[in-house]
């Protein structure tokens, strides 16, 4: 009989599962940073990847509450949203609305992202891993702060930019 699964397996596939996601992420960062247009959406992303990069190191923190290896599994739904990226990046390369596309892209990752992060907080603080909890909350924050700065370019210079030309 197989064991039955329980939230503490469910919390370490899903850890698996955003530390696929966040290595994803920060290698598709800098082909988005190289392809921005504006000064403003590329310095974003190079602040984010650098941010990222403290995100898989607390993802590796988690992982070590746990007494488990990091390691990543196929993340279908962010590499669903860096292919959509990719596309925008092929498909708009050079134009006036290629900024706002990638802005799309980036939010549609943070929103991912933040869900994800917020779930396994709560996970996290119902399994009793004190610890993680604090990291993930840590880790969310940023996210939700890069989403709001995300919304700022789009809404007072990328958006404006792609409509005028």
């Amino acid at each position: 009989m197989a064991k039955q699964k329980m939230l503490e397996d469910l919390f370490h596939d899903t850890l698996k599962d955003i530390y696929f996601a966040e290595k994803k992420i920060l290698a598709t960062l800098p082909k988005m940073e190289k392809a921005a247009q504006s000064a403003d959406l590329k310095a974003a992303f190079a602040k984010h990847r650098t941010e990222t990069e403290g995100h898989v190191a607390r993802l590796e923190q988690v992982f070590a509450t746990i007494g488990k290896k990091p390691q990543g599994k196929t993340c279908a739904a962010i590499v669903g949203i860096t292919d959509e990226g990719a596309e925008v990046m092929e498909d708009y390369k050079g134009s006036p609305a290629l900024d706002a596309g990638l802005l799309a892209a980036a939010q549609a990752v943070e929103h991912y992202e933040i869900s994800r992060y917020g779930t396994m907080r709560t996970w996290a603080n119902e399994l009793g891993l004190n610890d993680a909890v604090a990291l993930l909350e840590a880790t969310l924050k940023e996210e939700k702060a890069t989403d709001v700065a995300l919304t700022g370019i789009a809404t007072t210079v990328v958006n404006q930019q792609a409509e005028a030309a």
